[in-house]
């Protein structure tokens, strides 16, 4: 677990896919064709306090969701990649924003179009229910699933090895 917080102290935005992360991965269609996903509150309000930190957040999704759009919008994330049906090309976009080098960038990925960023990034994550191609690429794999604490579980991780977890935890105590 060393080497993971080694690599979590000089994450400086950490990007997360949706669909199987930020969600269980299900897709909900409305007879009208509406698209809707399930988010988890825990992993908002990680989102939140990794944020407060200073550390950027950014999502990065294969598919185009107005849901997604607007849950970025509700976590005050600005860094939105919709519609990368190749991710690699997103994050580097992402990169060149941020003007960060991809050492330290983390990110979360569940699926195979997630490797080519998982192996670009410094501190790649996955859930459990990834292909085993993608855990055996990943630097940690998490012990909550996708959509159901995850995310939240990955910011206080990084939290904890850039040593503001506990101060940011204290606040609530006050």
């Amino acid at each position: 677990m060393q080497h993971i917080f080694e690599k979590a102290r000089k994450i400086r935005v950490v990007a997360f896919d949706v669909d199987g992360v930020l969600t269980d991965g299900s897709l909900y269609l409305t007879d009208g064709g509406e698209e809707i996903k399930a988010f988890n509150s825990l992993d908002g309000h990680g989102i939140k306090m990794i944020k407060a930190t200073g550390v950027k957040v950014a999502l990065i999704t294969g598919r185009q969701s107005r849901c997604v759009e607007l849950k970025a919008r509700d976590w005050g994330i600005t860094l939105l990649y919709q519609g990368a049906k190749k991710k690699l090309p997103a994050f580097e976009a992402l990169l060149r924003e941020v003007d960060l080098d991809a050492s330290a960038c983390a990110y979360a990925g569940d699926d195979l179009i997630d490797l080519p960023v998982l192996l670009r990034c410094g501190l790649s994550i996955c859930v459990p229910a990834a292909p085993a191609l993608v855990k055996k690429h990943a630097h940690y794999v998490t012990r909550a699933e996708g959509g159901r604490g995850a995310a939240r579980e990955i910011c206080e991780l990084i939290m904890q090895a850039q040593d503001t977890l506990d101060a940011h935890l204290a606040t609530y105590l006050e």
